[in-house]
């Protein structure tokens, strides 16, 4: 008769494998509730879907020239046809508020196609879309839920001094 006699050292080699498998199971396990909770199930924090449409895309097409200036390079902003068709134009536009200083109201900020605080790897995969709008009227209360503007689309002639390459102005909120 064939008896097999286990060595007490190589069970507890096993039991210690089986200790790590479990624990990484039960690791991975809770990684994945912990995303499905993240994801659309929380009623009071919105989907944030990107705001696009033809003008976006339009905007998203723009593109900068490299040059060089001697040893230095100079970034020249490109408008390809479908976005030079805008300039000068009144355009709607949705999207989210990006502040460009403190405080609770703003005349002047950025809008982009996602949300500020979207995600703490936003950039990650690039920079979305955006263009700078100055308020006809007062200031208005930031907030993270999308709004609608409609004004007057120019380009900026030199970007390098401090205003976006794409601004919209007199712009109002469309209700």
């Amino acid at each position: 008769m064939n008896h097999i006699i286990e060595r007490p050292d190589t069970i507890r080699s096993i039991v210690k494998t089986m200790k790590k498998i479990i624990t990484a199971f039960t690791f991975i396990f809770f990684c994945i509730i912990q995303v499905q909770a993240q994801i659309g199930s929380n009623p009071d924090v919105p989907d944030h879907t990107p705001m696009m449409n033809k003008t976006w895309d339009a905007i998203d097409k723009m593109a900068y020239k490299v040059t060089y200036n001697g040893a230095k390079k100079v970034y020249t902003p490109f408008y390809p046809k479908e976005l030079k068709a805008l300039e000068n134009k009144v355009v709607e536009l949705p999207g989210y508020m990006v502040p460009l200083h403190s405080g609770r109201n703003h005349k002047n900020f950025m809008m982009s196609v996602l949300p500020v605080m979207q995600c703490q790897f936003c950039g990650s995969n690039g920079i979305p879309p955006m263009v700078e709008v100055t308020l006809k009227g007062g200031a208005i209360k930031f907030s993270e839920d999308p709004i609608k503007l409609k004004g007057k689309m120019i380009f900026t002639k030199d970007p390098l001094k401090g205003n976006s390459e794409i601004q919209i102005i007199d712009a109002e909120l469309v209700k």
